[in-house]
């Protein structure tokens, strides 16, 4: 039951017995304690809005109701007289949609296209940049164990053979899973322009010190405090993005700061090629891999703090007519499913209900999973792969680059054509496709030339499929 001060004032009990004695308000919540029921809203049948949208429980059409209705607010009354002071709810609810409708269409209109164009500009300037950093830097600190696996770290670490390298891989994913949906409610109540560049320090902290292990129970250490950190920041980034942008313009943002992925492999094998050259003071090679990598993210996350605002309100970048604008229209966006801003916006528990209940819930982590696989496996195997085709250290760095840049360019591509024809479902369903190719075509090849080309159809089509199904 919520806290007897923030309940709403037209929320209905009635005596457990059948009785005619009814209690709203804080009486009603003495009264529950009596042996009470809540019953919903006394107003309008069915009605959730006191749930749905205002964590502090309060009605959003308590002004308008008793404007309507000339309604005062006894403790208690006889249920016959309150049916007749209140008319028929049906009509009620109806005028109250009705009006909703209303206000929305007419913040619909008032919308000025000029002043949206513009606001896009301005977040794609001042917002999107941030984020592409942040998801450029999260897949390199996670993936750079691949590249200096073949620059020593194995052979240090006694792991060359066994199950030790792979299990050090798998134990980032633990945390990485595990804090994924609870970091989504921090975000909610810590500021997002505070959390997230926390998230970054942290990781890049763990990224420095993973160069000073000298054994494999170290590693693993380091790898679940990397987990740790970065489980929610894919899921934060989401959050952050739906503050600034309304749905339909969702994907191709989401295809921006996501294309930085694939280019994180691209960057990461020229940076190891150059890092895993230094040799000074007994660390040789890939601890400078985590060293410098570790270091930048560091400075970045620093740096996100002072540029990062949390909500359009808090956009300095923005005037005063921008940041009302920019409100208004997220309100329209929502097509009157919260009459809340984004600043005001709490953790309400009915909406984890919803989510767990949905059937689209299931399906989407179901296909979401099976993407995954391919995805990271290419990440973190596409040096070993390279490797393994007869390439060594240096050049073998430098041959993960081209795939992933493949990656980079149909990650844009697509984004920006789906979301043009606001269509999903065939462009996952060709990527894919052509992931499917460039597997088939590692296993069954014995040719280097055939193998080394199907990393680019690996690149064209895992990477697409993943930054459409975080906005389908």
């Amino acid at each position: 039951m919520p806290a007897i001060a923030k309940l709403p004032q037209h929320r209905l009990w009635t005596d457990k017995a059948g009785g005619t004695n009814a209690y709203w308000g804080q009486e009603g919540a003495r009264m529950e304690g009596r042996g009470a029921q809540s019953t919903g809203c006394m107003l309008v049948p069915d009605c959730l809005a006191c749930t749905l949208h205002f964590a502090q429980n309060a009605c959003p059409y308590t002004a308008a109701l008793e404007g309507m209705l000339s309604i005062t607010r006894p403790s208690s009354y006889d249920t016959t007289s309150m049916a007749n002071s209140i008319g028929t709810a049906e009509n009620l609810a109806a005028t109250l949609a009705h009006q909703t409708e209303k206000t929305l269409d007419q913040e619909a209109i008032e919308l000025d296209p000029h002043l949206d164009k513009k606001l896009d500009r301005k977040f794609d300037l001042h917002i999107i940049p941030w984020l592409f950093g942040i998801w450029l830097l999260s897949f390199i600190d996670r993936s750079n164990i691949g590249n200096a696996k073949i620059d020593g770290l194995a052979t240090d670490l006694h792991i060359e053979t066994g199950t030790g390298f792979n299990i050090a891989l798998l134990v980032f994913y633990v945390p990485y899973i595990l804090v994924d949906v609870p970091s989504n409610w921090i975000i909610k109540r810590v500021r997002a322009g505070i959390y997230l560049p926390t998230l970054i320090t942290a990781w890049g902290l763990v990224c420095t010190m993973t160069g000073f292990v000298t054994s494999l129970g170290g590693l693993i250490a380091c790898r679940i405090m990397l987990g740790l950190c970065e489980g929610g920041i894919l899921g934060g980034v989401i959050v952050y993005l739906a503050m600034f942008y309304p749905r339909h313009q969702m994907l191709f943002r989401c295809g921006l700061f996501y294309s930085a992925a694939p280019l994180s492999g691209a960057f990461g094998g020229l940076l190891a090629s150059a890092l895993g050259r230094i040799k000074y003071h007994g660390y040789n090679k890939w601890p400078w891999i985590f060293f410098v990598e570790g270091a930048v993210t560091v400075v970045f996350g620093l740096v996100c703090f002072l540029f990062m605002p949390s909500t359009p309100m808090e956009a300095k970048f923005l005037t005063d007519d921008e940041r009302n604008h920019a409100l208004r229209r997220m309100r329209v966006d929502a097509s009157g499913a919260t009459t809340l801003d984004v600043d005001e916006e709490k953790f309400n528990w009915h909406w984890v209900r919803m989510a767990l209940l949905a059937p689209q819930t299931y399906f989407t982590a179901f296909i979401w999973f099976f993407l995954l696989v391919p995805l990271y496996s290419f990440s973190l195997f596409l040096p070993s792969i390279v490797t393994g085709m007869g390439y060594k250290s240096t050049v073998a760095q430098l041959f993960t680059v081209p795939p992933n840049m493949t990656g980079f360019i149909s990650v844009i591509v697509a984004s920006y054509f789906s979301d043009r024809v606001r269509v999903r479902g065939p462009f996952i369903v060709a990527g894919c496709i052509l992931g499917i190719c460039g597997y088939i075509m590692l296993l069954v090849s014995d040719r280097n030339p055939v193998k080394y080309a199907g990393t680019f159809f690996i690149g064209l089509g895992v990477f697409q499929c993943s930054s459409m199904l975080m906005v389908s």
